[in-house]
Order: C-alpha cells, then sequence, then structure tokens
C-alpha cells in the first residue's frame, strides 16, 4: 500500500491575497473560490495537479483541528519541473525575493536543488528541481 497526500490544511491571513499569489506563482487553480465569495463555503481549495492546500481564513480556524494552528507556521516544498536557474528566473519575473538558493537537496527522489522563496503569509515556500543533478 502507498500512501500519499491528497491535501493540506493550511491557515491564511487572506484568502483573495493567497489566491492571487498561489495562481500566480505556482499555477494553483482556485476551487470553491466564488461560493466562498457568496458566503456558501467555509474555505477555498487550491489544486495542485492531484494534490490541494485547503485554504482557511482566521475565521475559519475552528474548522481546522491542529493543536496550534497559525498563519505563516508551513513549510512546503514542489517539485519544480525546469531546471534551478528557470525556477529562479520565474520568480524574479514575479518580483518574488529569493531566501536561499540554489541550494542542493537530497529529497525524496534524490539529488536536486532548492530555490527557497516566502508567500504572502510567511509560509517558506520550496521549488525542488531534479532536472539539474545536485553537486556531490
Amino acid at each position: 500500500m502507498e500512501i500519499e497526500i491528497d491535501h493540506i490544511a493550511m491557515p491564511v491571513a487572506d484568502i483573495e491575497r493567497s489566491v492571487e499569489f498561489y495562481q500566480r506563482v505556482l499555477g494553483a487553480v482556485p476551487i470553491g473560490l466564488e461560493q466562498w465569495r457568496m458566503g456558501k463555503w467555509p474555505i477555498v481549495s487550491l489544486s495542485f495537479g492531484r494534490q490541494r492546500f485547503n485554504l482557511h481564513p482566521p475565521a475559519s480556524n475552528i474548522l481546522l483541528k491542529a493543536a496550534h494552528p497559525m498563519v505563516g507556521g508551513g513549510d512546503y516544498c514542489f517539485a519544480w519541473p525546469g531546471t534551478p536557474e528557470s525556477a529562479v528566473e520565474h520568480l524574479q519575473r514575479q518580483n518574488i525575493e529569493i531566501v536561499e538558493g540554489p541550494v542542493p537537496r537530497l529529497s525524496v527522489r534524490g539529488k536536486g536543488i532548492s530555490v527557497y522563496f516566502r508567500d504572502p503569509d510567511g509560509n517558506l515556500l520550496e521549488f525542488l528541481s531534479y532536472s539539474t543533478p545536485a553537486p556531490s
């Protein structure tokens, strides 16, 4: 049996700001945004292929069951489909400050190179590229 991540519940300070950022920078597809805007749904989901982030605004933190849900307390890694250089170029085009990288990392698929940056809430995000082997 292989277990995969289905979704992550992430508290955010501002749904609209988070949706705009994740659409623009990561190509996420929002699900339920219009229903949320009309007050019909308490959260908005962001789809990344077969995975989702469920965005919980502060008013809906009652839905989060973590002991200490906190806006900006996450560290999330995304497999980048290109080279580390293309990740840097993409972030620069989006006016996103790079916190660290490119730096070699060892991850689930083996050696890669990571570039780190932050979302509007301060979560640490990582683009991990496997297309260029990390230096030994």
